[in-house]
């Protein structure tokens, strides 16, 4: 019965990124719906038998009164970290439930405005800020970042970056630039979010490669002559050399007799040897720009969902093209191409072609909550729940399993530890 609460409130989460670009922690945006919820406890229960321990850090961002207030009443250490808006802490019962809260020991981190702080009496209560630059902030980090090194350390050094705290998560970064500075410079804890847009459109014509990262993890699973289902694995991790691959095997000059439209499919039609050969030649051109690891494993996420996500009507598309439908649906951002003329090169079933380019067929519903989930705005998943007549509690608990199979290596033990 616990997880009937799942029922109730509608789901979207943000990953927060750490130094080394990898997920460091998952930031649940909690909206309900109907009567009030004021179970904070069921709600804890749930997530409690869908998180595991060894999953990310998981942090609530809930925007009902009641609901907060019952979390900060019953919470214990060890339950997901809660995000306070700076507004919601103008009522003085709130206040005094934070204090309760981090006297108990649970994890409370402060979001604000631009330059905005926490009042002096609750600071002890957060174990982090999370911050947004103002516009000066991050006008000065823009020009400081341009300078040689040194120069950047004695521009930047004062006055602005005595100001900003260091060790906490940063909000809202829209430049790749001020991404570096917050956690290269600054020593953030992390990022919420990624300027996906800012961090492609740097790239200019220039062709954007698969991660180098990828491509020898699995030349040294090829060379392990590992099972076909982890290559599968490895290679899911990356589109561009997924895309890359499907295309090759469906060239005119391996002449194969059938289509090839699965990574699978392509796998074991090249073999180890030929496939080992291709890899090579992908290795020298590879990538090794960090900033482009966030942009693969978000698209790689959606992937997945799609996956968990998939209705029961529309159990005759095979689980590949469930996939690669996700997989897919962003290649033109990374490709630099409108997306009909990316999957004209590609033999594609006819749901995932009518998914991604007439918003119609079987596997609409699952890419359309998938894209809605990405978002903290939980209003969309709830409508487009009711518009598809899927369950509200099967798609967060879809999501919250597949969240919790994402794995990080922490740069920093500050937060949640």
């Amino acid at each position: 019965m616990r997880d009937n609460v799942l029922d109730q409130v509608s789901l979207g989460y943000q990953l927060y990124w750490n130094a080394q670009r990898e997920p460091a922690a998952v930031a649940l945006a909690v909206g309900t719906h109907g009567a009030p919820l004021t179970d904070g406890p069921a709600l804890l229960a749930a997530l409690q038998g869908l998180w595991p321990g060894k999953a990310l850090p998981l942090l609530l961002a809930v925007g009902s009164g009641e609901l907060l207030s019952s979390l900060l009443d019953h919470a214990q250490p060890g339950s997901p970290g809660l995000i306070l808006e700076e507004s919601q802490l103008r009522d003085p019962s709130m206040a005094r439930r934070v204090h309760h809260a981090h006297q108990r020991g649970l994890a409370l981190l402060w979001r604000g405005a631009p330059g905005a702080s926490p009042p002096s009496s609750l600071v002890p209560c957060f174990s982090g800020l999370l911050l947004t630059l103002t516009a000066q902030e991050a006008l000065a980090g823009l020009q400081a970042s341009r300078l040689k090194p040194k120069a950047f350390e004695q521009a930047w050094s004062a006055p602005t970056r005595s100001t900003l705290p260091s060790g906490h998560l940063y909000a809202d970064v829209a430049s790749r630039r001020l991404v570096d500075l917050c956690l290269d410079e600054l020593n953030a804890w992390g990022v919420a979010g990624w300027p996906v847009e800012e961090v492609l459109d740097g790239y200019g014509k220039r062709l954007i490669q698969p991660a180098r990262s990828v491509i020898t993890r699995l030349l040294e699973a090829v060379d392990a002559d590992d099972c076909t289902a982890d290559i599968d694995q490895l290679l899911r991790r990356e589109p561009i050399l997924s895309y890359r691959l499907l295309r090759f095997a469906n060239s005119a000059g391996l002449a194969l007799r059938m289509p090839v439209d699965s990574l699978s499919q392509a796998v074991k039609a090249l073999g180890y040897a030929q496939l080992r050969a291709w890899l090579r030649e992908q290795l020298p051109r590879a990538s090794s720009d960090p900033d482009l690891l966030p942009i693969s494993t978000a698209m790689a996420l959606r992937a997945r969902l799609m996956v968990q996500l998939q209705p029961d009507g529309a159990g005759q598309c095979p689980e590949e093209d469930v996939y690669l439908c996700g997989l897919l649906s962003q290649m033109d951002l990374l490709l630099g191409e409108p997306l009909p003329a990316v999957l004209a090169r590609l033999p594609l079933s006819a749901p995932v072609k009518a998914a991604l380019l007439q918003q119609a067929g079987p596997l609409r519903a699952a890419l359309e909550i998938a894209m809605a989930l990405e978002s903290p705005h939980t209003d969309r998943t709830r409508l487009l729940c009711e518009l598809h007549h899927v369950e509200a509690k099967t798609v967060n608990r879809v999501l919250l399993h597949t969240l919790a199979q994402t794995r990080h290596q922490p740069a920093k033990s500050l937060l949640l530890v």
